[in-house]
């Protein structure tokens, strides 16, 4: 299979972005917003960017604790859902929702703090990586902090990588097909969703950094990276952690 670059622009509707919203308990969002108040060390009142933010779901949880959130994301009805519920919650501060690339980050040092969550970080080759890290450097005041988590570091990745799995999310099964392309340094997935008779097929493709990889990326982009964690618990990143949580910090001019 051919999975373009810019796969992920045609992935989030239908089925996929069912999955989505059931996939990540409110109680794992919790937990992620006290790692990101704990590492951030922005006051209550800060200006935060989610990005890319899907429906908003740490927005909202970093909103109820009183930190201003700008959510950026590139899947339409994601967005249109977010800006909803923004206007429906009731609640202040309401997050500000964008519609954009996450390669195109505004701004210049406007942001007390920002963070990449939702495993999105290896959806970008190196180039558009780049580009993403240097956008959000610039956003960021001097001396702010961006953190990434990530599910696809080699080094969390490539251990338990398997050819195919599925999992069955509440009423939705997810079949999972994958390939690693080492010459390539990425997985091609396919990805089929069921239910109730109906399936919808999607492909995607991950691309696999190390973390030493990610912290040259970070450093290029004017970051200098501060922390590599392998748990919301902040235990040390190594060889078959889950996840991967970068704490980065803008350098100073």
């Amino acid at each position: 299979m051919t999975i373009p670059s810019n796969w992920y622009e045609d992935f989030f509707h239908g089925l996929a972005l069912d999955l989505w919203r059931k996939a990540i308990p409110p109680q794992h969002t919790k937990a992620e917003a006290d790692f990101l108040v704990q590492v951030l060390q922005c006051d209550a009142g800060s200006h935060l960017l989610d990005v890319p933010c899907g429906n908003g779901r740490l927005s909202f949880e970093l909103a109820r604790r009183g930190y201003r959130v700008t959510g950026v994301d590139l899947a339409e009805e994601f967005i249109e859902e977010a800006r909803a519920l923004a206007i429906n919650t009731g609640e202040t501060p309401v997050p500000q929702f964008i519609l954009g690339d996450m390669r195109n980050v505004e701004g210049s040092s406007i942001y007390d703090g920002a963070y990449c969550f939702g495993n999105s970080f290896g959806f970008l080759a190196y180039a558009d990586m780049d580009k993403f890290l240097s956008g959000v450097a610039r956003a960021l005041k001097p001396g702010a902090r961006f953190i990434v988590e990530t599910g696809m570091a080699a080094e969390s990745a490539i251990p338990k990588f398997t050819e195919l799995e599925s999992h069955q999310i509440e009423d939705i099964l997810c079949t999972i097909k994958e390939k690693y392309l080492a010459t390539d340094g990425c997985i091609d997935t396919e990805y089929i969703f069921e239910r109730n008779g109906v399936s919808e097929s999607r492909l995607a493709k991950h691309w696999i950094y190390t973390a030493a990889e990610i912290r040259r990326m970070l450093e290029r982009a004017g970051f200098t990276v501060e922390s590599l964690y392998g748990s919301l618990k902040c235990e040390p990143f190594e060889l078959k952690s889950d996840e991967l949580f970068v704490v980065a910090r803008r350098r100073m001019p």
